[in-house]
């Protein structure tokens, strides 16, 4: 049995790209941004980004260039593709990329702040609310776990 499974959780890194196929059928591409923070042989902290390239097809890619911005918290789970093609140089060209087969927005206070009032409108400006800026609690409300760090069972939120 062999299994091509992945999940991500990380931040919309890129402007979401909404395109047609041929035949009608949406597909959306865009990139996204994973972290790993740990210690090196020194004890110093050290952190580690990867880009992800991630295609959602049909519904899922509607639902994305609507309701996806940069920074947004979002969950892809999906299987790895690895594609090839002849470039216009003649060379031969690959790309790794993911594909989504299911996606879960972040939570709001991690991203847009009312996803409702910014249908049809652009995400460039935050939508109009006399909340504080959501950005800032981000960091207080997902806690980082560092390899070699032990867990206590207190500290899970459930």
């Amino acid at each position: 049995m062999n299994l091509n499974k992945v999940f991500l959780l990380g931040r919309v890194a890129s402007d979401i790209e909404l395109k047609r196929t041929p035949a009608g059928q949406s597909v959306c591409t865009f990139s996204l941004a994973t972290n790993r923070i740990y210690k090196d042989a020194s004890g110093q902290k050290k952190e580690d980004s990867q880009f992800h390239r991630i295609v959602l097809w049909a519904k899922q890619a509607e639902i994305a260039s609507q309701f996806l911005t940069k920074g947004a918290l979002v969950l892809i789970e999906g299987r790895i593709q690895t594609r090839s093609w002849e470039g216009t140089d003649g060379s031969k060209r690959f790309t790794t990329e993911i594909v989504g087969e299911a996606m879960q927005l972040g939570p709001k206070s991690a991203g847009v702040v009312d996803y409702s009032s910014n249908i049809g409108k652009s995400f460039d400006a935050p939508a109009t609310s006399k909340k504080k800026n959501p950005q800032d609690d981000i960091d207080d409300e997902i806690p980082i776990i560092e390899d070699g760090d032990e867990i206590d069972i207190k500290d899970i939120p459930f």
